[in-house]
């Protein structure tokens, strides 16, 4: 089996690390350098970052922040929130990002996808979807989960791969904060549907739910935010805990790769 991935999150507004519950009662947990770096410390894979208030409030990214969070990190960043063209996208990625998210943009104008693509191949163009159930299907939301556009997830997800994204971030808004566990029914449906990994978004509340998500619902990685960032649990306990379970992760002890206890 290929080894999963625990992501930490980092959504930024206003340069400070912020979390809500279902897109909004945001509060201030924190600077994102300094989290990212614990975070990474702690066994994370990869760090992404979002900037959820840039597109809402029509600007770019905080192209500073990101250097000053990327220059700290030896894992893999991605950057999303605020990115509108080919141009952003190369910004952030001398900025020091390894990856680039598209949400709004890319349902505003699909071909971007393509074409950051094309300019800086698949492995670095992530779609990231976020979806609000509604009846039997999903819907694909933009702008921070505030505006629904009426095109069903998983065929989304299908035609931004299509496109040339080659990983899907998919957040569940119904769970995102609530820490009852990922919505495996729309993680599943979207990893069975796309060809490029799945990482699974919203309502992780404990190591359980991460191994569901990595199980039933098939997913290639596990993103976790509010719970890192309240000190519910540590993000390397939530490794150890996942590789007790029998799914396969990189454990990191003071530097050094080591085996499950």
């Amino acid at each position: 089996m290929l080894t999963r991935r625990i992501i930490a999150c980092l959504d930024v507004a206003g340069e400070r690390v912020v979390k809500g519950v279902r897109f909004v009662d945001l509060r201030d947990v924190g600077e994102p350098a300094e989290m990212a770096v614990r975070y990474e410390q702690e066994g994370a894979d990869e760090i992404v970052f979002l900037d959820i208030a840039a597109t809402h409030e029509e600007r770019a990214t905080f192209f500073d922040v990101v250097r000053r969070t990327a220059e700290r990190l030896f894992v893999p960043l991605t950057v999303g929130g605020g990115l509108r063209t080919v141009e952003d996208a190369t910004r952030a990625l001398r900025a020091g990002a390894d990856k680039v998210s598209f949400n709004s943009a890319a349902v505003a104008r699909p071909a971007l996808l393509g074409e950051c693509a094309g300019r800086f191949g698949s492995q670095c163009v992530v779609a990231s979807i976020d979806a609000r159930r509604e009846g039997g299907a999903w819907r694909v939301h933009t702008r921070g989960g505030r505006e629904a556009t009426g095109l069903d997830a998983v065929e989304w997800a299908l035609e931004c791969v299509r496109r040339g994204a080659g990983e899907i971030l998919l957040t569940s808004v119904d769970r995102d904060g609530a820490r009852d566990g990922y919505d495996l029914e729309l993680t599943r449906a979207v990893a069975d549907a796309v060809p490029v990994p799945v990482v699974a978004s919203g309502g992780a509340g404990n190591a359980s739910h991460v191994i569901a998500a990595l199980r039933e619902g098939g997913a290639d990685a596990a993103l976790l935010a509010g719970i890192l960032h309240d000190g519910v649990t540590r993000l390397s306990e939530v490794k150890q805990a996942v590789a007790r379970a029998g799914v396969p992760v990189r454990l990191i002890t003071n530097g050094t790769e080591v085996s499950p206890c």
